[in-house]
């Protein structure tokens, strides 16, 4: 369920759409821009209903279940607003706050009587901008000359790479030391959070500041990816009208939709996108415009032709799933299509382009965000695709999770194995595990791994993977980290364990931390982050002081390094290690210094 706080008064929504942020993002009560925007949508929605038509058709947006709560005390906080919910059974997806307004009746809390209403839900964006244009036209300030030469001076593939790879004109060693100092400032930051949240590993802090660059662990030199050009394994495509006019093209996006944009550019003048996968796109994109089929219209939720995805491995095996929204066609028309569509792609023009498992997916009216939830048909080929990494064989199935560089990934992988420092009575913990990639190259080391993921088709292929490799001290378990990890820390004896996570970006769920706190047994941790600033509040979580949420004793970063499995973007993999704090010995070094 989603919250959006208006000031006085929030939202809650249940569930998330595609496009809504998975991070709960404070906003600023005294900023009137919210209250700017929700007014201009209420003028919008009386003056021209179509603005919001998306909600009055069967389509899925979370928009519709938003509702705004009102009169909210003076003074409370997102902290505040969620342990009253959670007494009330709620559990928010997400909290804004808005402009301030009153308006009551209902429940009280601290003598505030509160008032529940639907709230309005946000004008379709291209819609807004097609108006703001017109508007323009009618007599309006138009924009700057100097952003519209800019924007028509620079040709398409320049403008496509700007988006997708926004460093392709920096040297690579320039994009090294900008990565490296993005995770310098995260754990510059995480000194001083660990420095408010646990006073007695300040003695200890105060030495680690001044050894490095005022950091709270040693940072080791970024590892660059071993090709720093056509090193995707994984793309997502979406077919749409193209930028140049053509319609009928795969590529990416331009811009985004709610910037008022849905022209792609394809993807033959990208660096990212390997020529195998370009090779597919091309093929594809030829095929569809044989078809009587036009693309699907976020703008008017008119047409079939959604999305292409693309995945390619060293072994020379390509996977091609692609989106069709079947409206209201009949089942004879899309079994006409999916045949002629294996045709082209096993007898016909498209047979050189190296697709060797061929899958579709009737992606109509969603009664769930989650793609993975939607059933893939295999058209033609292969059910799965197969990788090799690090000497051993991987199954790849079409919602599976694979790190999208391999080579960078034999890179990050090694490094995790050095720093777990493992041994034959070792027993490891993969949360988050995938495919099992982690756990599986660590399996002949180590006495015992377990992994944890969520995705059922991945553990599917994770334990396939560990036959496949001859591996029998390794098990895998579905569902949520947060359900299923504090079962399996409790079950487990061993002495001697070591947890290595690789979560989404957004991180652990705090159930996963606090079970990891109260793991006594859990020595040392490698948390593989993709997205450091996102991973920050778990890196406090894991060091800050013993206290009635918080179980067991902390832990300390000992270890950091970056690798860069995304050459021509700011992303990359940052890569720590924590260790538990003994306080008996941390009080004895700490005595004989003095």
């Amino acid at each position: 369920m989603e919250m959006a706080a208006i000031s006085d008064s929030p939202v809650v929504d249940t569930p998330p759409s595609k496009d809504d942020q998975p991070d709960e993002i404070p906003q600023d009560p005294k900023d009137d821009g919210k209250s700017d925007v929700k007014a201009e949508d209420e003028r919008e929605a009386a003056s021209d209903p179509s603005m919001y038509r998306y909600i009055k058709e069967d389509l899925f947006t979370s928009e519709i279940y938003k509702v705004e709560i009102r009169n909210l005390p003076k003074f409370i906080g997102f902290n505040n607003l969620k342990r009253f919910l959670a007494k009330h059974n709620l559990n928010p997806h997400k909290i804004k706050l808005l402009g301030k307004q009153t308006f009551a009746h209902g429940m009280q809390w601290k003598g505030q009587v509160l008032s529940v209403r639907l709230a309005k839900p946000k004008a379709d964006p291209i819609l807004r901008k097609r108006r703001q244009e017109e508007g323009e036209g009618a007599g309006a300030q138009p924009p700057s000359k100097r952003t519209e030469c800019s924007e028509e001076e620079a040709p398409l593939s320049v403008q496509i790479a700007n988006v997708v790879t926004p460093l392709w004109n920096v040297p690579y060693e320039e994009q090294l030391r900008r990565k490296e100092q993005e995770v310098v400032g995260v754990l510059q930051r995480l000194a001083k959070e660990i420095g408010s949240t646990n006073k007695a590993m300040l003695p200890w802090l105060f030495a680690q500041k001044g050894k490095y660059n005022k950091m709270c662990c040693p940072l080791e030199a970024i590892q660059p990816s071993p090709t720093q050009t056509e090193y995707r394994n994984k793309c997502e495509f979406l077919i749409s009208v193209g930028a140049d006019g053509e319609d009928k093209t795969i590529g990416f996006r331009l811009g985004k939709y709610k910037g008022g944009s849905c022209a792609v550019v394809g993807p033959a003048d990208t660096c990212h996108v390997s020529a195998e996968a370009k090779r597919v796109v091309g093929e594809f994109q030829k095929f569809i415009r044989t078809t009587p089929y036009s693309v699907y219209s976020p703008e008017t939720y008119e047409g079939h032709w959604k999305q292409l995805t693309v995945r390619t491995t060293r072994t020379k095996q390509a996977m091609v799933v692609v989106f069709f929204n079947p409206q209201k066609l009949e089942e004879e028309e899309l079994c006409a299509l999916k045949n002629s569509m294996r045709e082209y792609f096993t007898e016909g023009e498209g047979k050189g382009s190296g697709v060797t498992s061929l899958y579709f997916v009737r992606e109509g009216q969603r009664t769930s965000p989650n793609p993975e939830d939607l059933p893939c048909e295999l058209v033609a080929g292969d059910s799965c695709i197969h990788e090799e990494l690090l000497g051993l064989k991987f199954r790849i199935s079409p919602h599976s999770f694979f790190q999208v560089n391999t080579g960078a990934a034999e890179v990050l992988y090694s490094a995790v194995r050095e720093w777990a420092q493992l041994d034959e009575d070792s027993t490891v913990l993969d949360v988050c595990c995938g495919t099992g990639t982690i756990g599986i190259s660590l399996a002949k080391r180590v006495k015992k791994v377990i992994g944890i993921e969520l995705c059922q088709e991945a553990v599917e292929d994770a334990r396939v993977n560990a036959k496949l490799n001859g591996l029998g001290n390794i098990e895998f378990h579905c569902g949520k980290a947060e359900d299923v990890f504090p079962n399996i820390l409790n079950a487990l004896l061993s002495p001697n364990v070591t947890a290595i996570v690789d979560p989404p970006r957004a991180g652990l769920h705090s159930k996963v931390i606090l079970a990891i706190r109260r793991a006594e047994h859990l020595k040392r941790l490698v948390y593989v982050a993709c997205n450091a600033k996102a991973a920050m509040n778990n890196f406090i979580d894991l060091c800050r002081a013993p206290s009635n949420r918080v179980h067991g004793a902390p832990f300390r970063p000992v270890r950091a390094m970056a690798v860069d499995l995304f050459p021509q973007t700011m992303h990359f993999e940052m890569l720590l290690l924590l260790e538990r704090v003994d306080y008996d010995s941390q009080q004895q070094q700490t005595s004989s210094s003095l």
